[in-house]
């Protein structure tokens, strides 16, 4: 494995040869992140019983990386190119492994093994080759038609017996956040009568849906690959079951279309997934008034698109 420096966690930090991509080392450095720190201090053991045990031969990790995990091209004792994911464990991200073994590579890349110990998810699996990112291979209008059409593979009804949690968790936890944090730290950047109709629809629009998916929930421009078994596939899913008009907002979120045009946007993916317009847009004033705390330039968004009437 090609060792390198990439970032440093602490004065005398373990970490100093072994090469941690640096999103991974960004978020690790944070003040507020120290259980994730404590985590990477494990990675130069772990990876090496990691390859030991799956019989691999790993290369150096994929830059920028990600937050929460490890990410590397590795080879397998039979020669078979995979990847080797090393994934700090949280919440959202629970049933990763569990979602692509659902998918089962229609759509998504390929599960070969999966383990999961303390604070570590460990994941064997498909190299997508060329791996170039959605996001920096095809025009807007395009990555589109391409969202649409993935996610239209991916929404089928779970089996019984499943892992996967309801949406109303998710939205649940994200509407007491933002209340917690608009009245704690930002008492007055949002309209309160604006702030309630939001976490209203946060709750309920989940719980009045019957239509009952297992959903990506992440699915943008940059978890999408190019690949050859497939020209696209998706990689870290984060499955929730629900309402599959709320899997259109990630890729919405990430496009700078959403502040310069949104409704034109909304009404795009609406139309690209066969969707409600005005249930698309309840989501999506939602969604734009709980990211508006950490985000600028959602709060805007979320006047644009109320609801009307």
């Amino acid at each position: 494995m090609e060792r390198r420096r990439v970032g440093r966690f602490g004065e005398n930090d373990a970490v100093t040869a072994f090469a941690v991509p640096t999103k991974l080392a960004e978020f690790a450095a944070r003040d507020d992140q120290p259980e994730v720190a404590a985590w990477v201090r494990t990675l130069p053991a772990l990876v090496p019983e990691l390859c030991e045990r799956w019989e691999l031969t790993v290369g150096a990790p994929y830059e920028p990386g990600g937050q929460c995990s490890w990410v590397a091209p590795a080879t397998t004792r039979t020669g078979d190119a995979v990847v080797l994911k090393v994934g700090w464990r949280h919440e959202e991200a629970e049933h990763e492994a569990a979602g692509l073994r659902f998918w089962d590579g229609d759509g998504a890349a390929r599960l070969f093994a999966d383990e999961t110990f303390d604070s570590t998810s460990a994941m064997l699996m498909e190299r997508c080759e060329p791996g170039t990112m959605l996001a920096r291979a095809r025009p807007p209008l395009e990555q589109d038609e391409v969202i649409a059409g993935l996610l239209r593979r991916l929404w089928r009804r779970p089996p019984d017996g499943h892992p996967f949690r309801p949406l109303t968790s998710m939205c649940d936890f994200w509407a007491d956040e933002f209340e917690e944090k608009l009245a704690a730290a930002a008492p007055g950047r949002v309209d309160p009568g604006i702030a309630r109709a939001a976490m209203q629809l946060m709750r309920s629009l989940p719980r009045e849906s019957t239509d009952q998916v297992v959903l990506c929930t992440d699915l943008h421009t940059e978890n999408v690959l190019a690949a050859e078994r497939e020209p696209w596939l998706v990689v870290d899913p984060k499955p929730y079951v629900g309402d599959r008009s709320y899997d259109a907002l990630q890729h919405m979120l990430n496009m700078d279309r959403l502040t310069k045009d949104p409704n034109r946007l909304l009404e795009r993916m609406a139309d690209l997934l066969d969707l409600d317009r005005e249930r698309l847009r309840r989501w999506l004033f939602a969604r734009c008034v709980q990211e508006s705390l950490g985000w600028d330039g959602f709060y805007d968004v979320a006047l644009q698109v109320a609801p009307r009437g």
